[in-house]
């Protein structure tokens, strides 16, 4: 206990007061922009959008126009060799991530999402169709706007037979993010983008297409997925859309899992894993290739191979000598190792490396371990140069806030689950509980669960590239060096 009350109180002092002034003004001013849009009983999300982006073209171009050339910070050598760390250099209008507070969805924090958001029923988790209307808007919608979304969203749920197809033409043990990719890009026939694109639009139009994509991927990427689970993991018997059913419990649905319970899971899990600001492997990946006037289904399949990576899930800081007293954690969960295991297959990365590396401690060590015995466990891979994954955060200083939340969701379903008394550490993320839950309500296939982010992801990453072809962004195109040139530059820089 006192550990944890040691952590909390160095966070809070190592945040630096100029810092948050700035952030908490820049949330403020979001929140108010939020807040003033005139409210609107339109049901149609289109004439909506249609309406703000005049606006927000003008306010780019007076960005630009007046503050071109400010500076945003000064790039160092550790940046350029550090994959772009801290370094500014991207506009990410849907979310912004802070180091202390966590994801802001257009200024709102997910405790604020989760008490604004339409739900399913009084007093539920949000809908992820509100959320989306949320990202595109700037506005929370009413349950009539998130009513009608989801109908429409169902309504473009349409999958040709030849995205099976090719799927099916994959071997059935290829890996699921492998068919959820092909799947993806199997649809892209369909891109209106592409069409209006051969056929001559004008750029200023070029938005328009690209909505149409963007929603059409968002209600066609769960029926994909859910084929994909079915085939590889339930014989092949799919199960069709429910109509009465919105978009996360649609979902469930399909997965095959109809608990009341479950599809509220869904619906918070797809919320709160959409977006997570532009920076991330996978939201960049779809920026970068959509600035290249790619449509969103060869945008999103490149987004999805990025989320497939080994370190994108993972995003955990290494565990350095100086925090060794974390291991009692780790202690605490290899009191249960037993159960991690029954978790089987290879799970979405952040989760699979926590599992390999207390295998290989249970492997070398046994289950019953000491905690001078893990100490000694922990070194001896530090030494080794390797990492000891499952602490902690790329960018956040504090418990993830889309861990809380989970966590509330089980504390509420879930309390007495042994499993859910793992997740307990100094600095939690989004994964340390996603799997847990999932697994609670059946759904053990953890191999699978990248490709539940990848659908959640679909929401943030499509509703930024609709932003990003109506305020006309450009091809993204940074300079790169050779270390000839660093060190030449770093040479003249130190005789100046």
């Amino acid at each position: 206990m006192v550990f944890y009350r040691c952590v909390s109180l160095l966070s809070r002092l190592r945040s630096h007061t100029q810092h948050r002034v700035q952030q908490q003004s820049n949330l403020s001013n979001s929140f108010r922009w939020i807040q003033t849009q005139t409210v609107s009983s339109d049901l149609d999300l289109h004439s909506q959008l249609k309406e703000l982006i005049p606006e927000q073209q003008e306010r780019l171009k007076k960005l630009k126009s007046e503050h071109g050339k400010v500076q945003l910070g000064n790039i160092t050598v550790d940046m350029v060799l550090g994959g772009m760390r801290g370094m500014t250099g991207l506009l990410w209008q849907t979310s912004l991530l802070d180091p202390d507070e966590g994801i802001r969805f257009r200024g709102m924090s997910i405790p604020e999402c989760q008490k604004l958001l339409p739900a399913a029923k009084p007093g539920g988790e949000p809908l992820p169709e509100g959320l989306l209307w949320l990202l595109l808007t700037g506005k929370v919608p009413t349950k009539e706007q998130v009513n009608a979304l989801s109908k429409e969203l169902r309504e473009r749920a349409s999958v040709p037979d030849y995205v099976f197809k090719a799927i099916d033409a994959l071997p059935i043990n290829a890996h699921p993010m492998t068919q959820f990719a092909t799947g993806v890009m199997a649809l892209q026939v369909q891109s209106e983008f592409q069409k209006a694109y051969e056929n001559g639009i004008h750029k200023s139009k070029y938005w328009e297409p690209t909505y149409e994509d963007s929603l059409n991927l968002i209600a066609r990427v769960p029926i994909v997925a859910s084929y994909v689970y079915r085939r590889i993991y339930k014989d092949g018997k799919v199960i069709p859309m429910n109509d009465s059913l919105d978009y996360g419990g649609n979902f469930s649905h399909m997965l095959g899992f109809d608990s009341p319970e479950m599809q509220e899971l869904m619906r918070l899990y797809v919320t709160i894993h959409s977006d997570h600001e532009g920076g991330n492997v996978s939201a960049h990946t779809g920026h970068l290739v959509a600035s290249a006037l790619s449509d969103p289904y060869l945008s999103f399949a490149a987004a999805l191979n990025g989320l497939a990576g080994p370190l994108h899930g993972l995003a955990n800081q290494t565990l350095k000598p100086n925090h060794i007293s974390l291991v009692t954690a780790k202690a605490k969960m290899l009191e249960h190792s037993h159960i991690s295991m029954q978790m089987g297959g290879k799970p979405r990365p952040a989760i699979r490396e926590v599992l390999l590396w207390i295998k290989s401690v249970v492997k070398d060590c046994g289950e019953n371990i000491t905690t001078e015995q893990l100490k000694d466990y922990v070194w001896k891979t530090l030494n080794s140069g390797k990492v000891v994954p499952g602490f902690g955060h790329g960018v956040l200083r504090k418990t993830d806030p889309r861990y809380t939340c989970q966590r509330e969701f089980a504390l509420k379903h879930l309390p007495d689950d042994p499993m859910f008394q793992l997740v307990k550490n100094p600095w939690p993320n989004v994964d340390a509980h996603s799997g847990v839950l999932l697994n609670y309500y059946g759904l053990t296939e953890a191999r699978y669960f990248t490709v539940l982010f990848g659908v959640s992801r679909s929401i943030g990453i499509c509703s930024q590239l609709i932003w990003d072809r109506a305020l006309g962004l450009p091809l993204e195109r940074p300079k790169s060096v050779t270390m000839e040139w660093l060190e030449n530059h770093c040479k003249k820089a130190s005789e100046n």
